[in-house]
């Protein structure tokens, strides 16, 4: 096992970074016996908020955190690291459609997936956080070829965790009593939280919620438009629970997925179940507690599921498609 760690993290300033950073260097993530240094980037306007948390880290006094490298270049913040959790991008504002975001966040992850090739640890596992983080996921991976398709992924299990916590709402127990709760397709509207195979207390979840019209609609359209909710009720988008997930989807990585369940994350298709190869998707995953995944096989899956997932891959095409010129 490794005995430290480099960390970097983009947008490191932000609502996320602030929740997550702490986090990450108390030891919660990697262990009791990892040593991490944190690399930090953000834009140049940032970097006095930068410093402001590297401040409050350094006053936290954690005995793991070895070090602090705050910077406004990619290729200082990516240099060595063993983990890149890409969390800055451009927010979407008011009126701003869903294909001018990815133009506009489309040339920041060309260029820090060219940093992360170039300087890098060859073992790096990438987490794209930043919306629209699938497409932004690919943009980065195709501008960093020398490094494994297999090491960038992008975060969903934002959406598995809200999913679990409304099915246990739902049944009336604890959120540990899910299991094999799924994500397909994209972080967007289009997502889909499969339930066909889910379990609560190791039995079929359709036991315990046996209201099929409110898995298939009502509890969708909750999970869909979570964030948008966040937003309106708070002012801004999720922060503390994007962050505990990005924690989450690391610790599924490096940790031994237990048997019979898995995790949802989005990673490249290897043409499974359909999907195109290449494109960024949410799957079911396990690992094998030392960053290897691989996507479960042989799900069965309903008309209403296979219908769903065929919807949120024309959502994902139709955004490879707009960033096409980026794809070098």
């Amino acid at each position: 096992m490794a005995t430290s760690v480099k960390v970097a993290v983009t947008g490191a300033a932000g609502a996320i970074g602030y929740a997550i950073l702490p986090r990450l260097a108390s030891g919660q993530v990697f262990g009791p016996d990892v040593k991490v240094t944190l690399q930090l980037l953000e834009l140049p306007g940032a970097m006095g908020a930068l410093e402001g948390v590297a401040m409050e880290l350094e006053d936290c006094a954690f005995p793991l955190l070895e070090g602090i490298v705050l910077s406004d270049q990619a290729a200082t913040a990516f240099d060595g690291v063993n983990w890149a959790l890409l969390i800055g991008s451009k927010p979407r504002t008011k009126g701003m459609e869903r294909n001018d975001l990815i133009k506009e966040n489309g040339p920041i992850f060309v260029g820090q997936g060219k940093a992360l090739e170039a300087k890098a640890a060859s073992d790096v596992r990438v987490v794209v956080v930043g919306n629209p983080c699938n497409t932004n996921a690919l943009i980065a991976m195709m501008n960093a070829k020398g490094i494994p398709q297999n090491q960038f992924s992008a975060m969903t299990r934002l959406d598995e965790n809200r999913a679990k916590a409304q099915l246990a709402k739902k049944a009336g127990v604890g959120v540990g009593a899910l299991t094999n709760v799924a994500i397909w397709g994209n972080h967007s509207a289009t997502q889909f939280p499969d339930t066909d195979n889910a379990k609560i207390n190791g039995a079929a979840l359709t036991q315990a919620i046996t209201d099929k019209e409110w898995l298939q609609g009502d509890f969708i359209k909750v999970i869909q438009q979570r964030g948008a909710a966040i937003i309106s009720a708070r002012g801004s988008s999720s922060a503390a629970s994007a962050a505990n997930a990005a924690i989450d989807h690391v610790k599924a990585y490096i940790t031994k997925t237990p048997a019979g369940d898995w995790f949802s994350a989005a990673v490249p298709s290897d043409g499974s179940y359909g999907i195109d190869e290449g494109l960024i998707f949410s799957f079911p995953l396990t690992s094998d507690g030392n960053c290897g995944y691989s996507i479960v096989q042989g799900l069965p899956l309903s008309d209403f599921a296979k219908d769903k997932i065929q919807k949120t891959l024309q959502e994902l095409r139709d955004e490879k498609a707009v960033v096409a010129d980026l794809l070098v």
